[in-house]
């Protein structure tokens, strides 16, 4: 398991267009996923350990997030052949356990975790209303430890977004184990 961390934001980096399916057949597409104030595109997987200790926040977060007019898409790019545990019906049964209530998607070609440069997971990009990217840090100052306290700097940066369409300057960029590319 390699450990990486996400490059610095490129501000106003257009959002690679997507059309993937969930466990379920049901298709999203960039398009559909935006909502009126922006949308938060993470990569995740099940069975990493850095997903594994943000995924109740990233449910509680996201689901702010939405009542603020930013959408919330995730893309699971790993080869769940060389790791079974992201299966599409490991997805499933995982986003339904974290209480996820955002699209959870199969990039079974990997083609659109290479199109966004997705490196680990989580890997966070917040795009304006516009599609341009403002976001590329971590969820919050909890990372795997007790997030009593914790800085939410993912609801505060998509808040700004949200307000102004800019994302901030200062950016801490998210940690976690690489995307098991084929």
């Amino acid at each position: 398991m390699a450990l990486l961390d996400t490059p610095i934001c490129n501000f106003d980096w257009p959002a690679p267009d997507f059309e993937l399916q969930d466990p379920d057949g049901q298709t999203t597409t960039l398009q559909s996923a935006m909502g009126p104030k922006g949308l938060l595109v993470a990569f995740l997987c099940n069975h990493c350990p850095y997903v594994q200790a943000i995924a109740e926040r990233l449910a509680e977060d996201t689901n702010e997030l939405k009542a603020t007019g930013v959408n919330t898409v995730a893309i699971m790019s790993n080869d769940y052949d060389l790791v079974p545990a992201d299966s599409p019906a490991n997805m499933k049964a995982y986003a339904k356990l974290s209480g996820w209530t955002f699209p959870y998607l199969v990039d079974e070609g990997q083609a659109v975790g290479k199109a966004y440069g997705a490196v680990c997971t989580p890997d966070f990009f917040g795009f304006n209303a516009h599609g341009g990217l403002q976001y590329r840090g971590r969820l919050d100052s909890a990372a795997m430890g007790n997030p009593d306290g914790r800085t939410r700097e993912l609801v505060h940066a998509m808040r700004q977004v949200a307000e102004t369409g800019k994302g901030p300057q200062d950016q801490i960029p998210s940690m976690g184990c690489s995307i098991k590319w084929r």
